[in-house]
């Protein structure tokens, strides 16, 4: 399943299968996509902040069955045609692909408080429980979910650092934990992702993976504690 997860840079996902030549794809919070990206079964969003609920790259990966799935704030940037799902709401599901919202707020940050909504994702692909964090702290919520992927933010800023994702992991235990929200656009966390695959134990794989470009194929950096 871990060949199937692509970073596209950010929060950025997206998942082919099943099976994966020809399954469902699902983005995750698309955000300036590679050019030439295969069009959506399935897009997530999280919350409608524009660097993860973009219409322009929505509506490049568009088809007219695509299902879309976010909060009510996304589906008010985006409009018609969006399925709205509140934390532990029913589940979606596209093919073999089924998904759930989880919360995703931060403690003390205005920026992602709870009351506004976010979302994180469980997604059951190929017999896998993949969950997508959002831009999220530490939250009491993660003692509830089951997963064999986690993808967990790392930058720190208006999330949770890598410090902090660590600990998360550690609860979580995961067989493989992804870093995301670290980088260019978060000053001061380019490093982020190896530190935190760095700080990783129990047992958990920790990968740290290369966003794609149009020039680039997926790579991994493997940290086995």
């Amino acid at each position: 399943m871990i060949d199937r997860i692509h970073w596209l840079g950010h929060a950025s996902f997206r998942l082919n299968g099943p099976p994966h030549q020809d399954g469902p794809i699902v983005y995750i919070d698309p955000w300036r996509i590679p050019e030439h990206a295969p069009s959506a079964d399935l897009i997530l969003i999280s919350h409608d902040h524009h660097d993860h609920c973009s219409p322009q790259d929505i509506d490049r990966l568009r088809k007219s069955d695509t299902v879309i799935v976010g909060n009510s704030r996304v589906a008010d940037v985006i409009g018609a045609g969006v399925e709205i799902l509140r934390p532990y709401q029913g589940a979606i599901r596209v093919g073999d692909v089924a998904v759930r919202a989880v919360p995703a707020y931060t403690l003390e940050k205005v920026y992602h408080a709870q009351f506004y909504g976010g979302l994180g994702f469980v997604i059951c692909m190929s017999r896998y429980d993949i969950y997508y964090a959002g831009d999220t702290d530490f939250i009491p919520e993660m003692t509830k979910i089951g997963c064999d992927i986690a993808i967990l933010p790392v930058g720190g800023g208006t999330t949770m650092d890598w410090e902090q994702a660590a600990k998360a992991a550690e609860l979580l235990k995961p067989r493989y934990v992804i870093p995301m929200h670290y980088g260019r656009e978060i000053p001061g966390s380019q490093e982020d992702g190896r530190r935190f695959c760095m700080a990783v134990n129990s047992g958990i794989q920790a990968m740290e993976l290369q966003a794609e470009s149009n020039d680039v194929d997926i790579a991994y950096q493997e940290h086995q504690a």
